[in-house]
């Protein structure tokens, strides 16, 4: 589990611990809102025969740096920016979970001869309306995901993270409501294979989100399961990872 150091702008010298694996095209993976690169292990071992896959801790999180800075969408895809270019990779298509969801489609549209494809699981989408529960409302907090899990209060914190796997009525909260408009208008010109795998019972990100979030993208596909809540990838491994595979790597890694 290697570390870089990004370089330019406001995320030079930032350190970024990520995991490697596999030969082939590159995929890039991108957790949620109190997850970290291994939140993907069962994805990089699906993909892993085919790809070369690219899972990191985004800044704030995991065993990357936490500077003290403004966690925004647009600093999230500078740093994913930089990372790539650190590494080399050219072009990549980029895998979203959740908050990554967010973070993959800021990156292509404003990088969009960098990505491949595009696959968002549970996946936030800028620009159309969201409700965050209450969970997510309290991982979110400054310093709480980290104190819950790090000061002897990792049962609250694994409670938090376990009510988005069951039914919940979310907190009335919009989602970047100063940029919606913005953010609609620029992804309904963003050209590129676009899939999308909700969960039916996603107690964080809506089924509606979903629906009027694929609505919005020219090429865009969306993939339901069924008895399944805000981790697909983790509760229904075997399927998603199936989908994700033929998806972003639908050919052989190179000899």
């Amino acid at each position: 589990m290697p570390d870089i150091t990004l370089r330019g702008g406001e995320v030079d010298g930032l350190a970024i611990h990520y995991v490697v694996a596999g030969r082939g095209p590159a995929v890039v993976l991108l957790h949620g809102l109190g997850g970290f690169a291994q939140s993907w292990r069962h994805t990089i071992d699906a993909l892993a025969t085919r790809a070369t896959v690219f899972a990191l801790d985004l800044p704030g999180c995991g065993r990357s740096a936490k500077p003290r800075t403004a966690y925004r969408l647009g600093y999230f895809a500078r740093a994913l920016h930089a990372f790539l270019d650190a590494l080399g990779v050219g072009q990549a298509s980029l895998v979203g979970h959740s908050l990554g969801g967010a973070v993959a489609v800021t990156y292509a549209l404003t990088h969009p001869t960098r990505v491949e494809r595009l696959a968002l699981v549970a996946g936030l989408v800028p620009g159309f309306s969201f409700r965050m529960s209450w969970a997510y409302r309290l991982i979110a907090l400054p310093g709480v995901g980290e104190a819950l899990g790090l000061c002897g209060r990792a049962p609250l914190y694994k409670a938090a993270i376990a009510r988005c796997f069951h039914v919940a009525r979310p907190d009335d909260v919009d989602f970047l409501v100063d940029h919606r408009v913005d953010y609609r208008r620029a992804i309904a010109t963003l050209d590129l294979p676009v899939l999308l795998v909700h969960g039916r019972q996603d107690p964080a990100v809506s089924v509606q989100h979903a629906t009027e979030a694929a609505a919005g993208f020219p090429r865009a596909a969306l993939r339901w399961v069924d008895g399944c809540g805000h981790f697909p990838h983790l509760e229904h491994a075997p399927v998603v990872n199936g989908w994700l595979a033929e998806f972003v790597v639908g050919r052989p890694a190179p000899r």
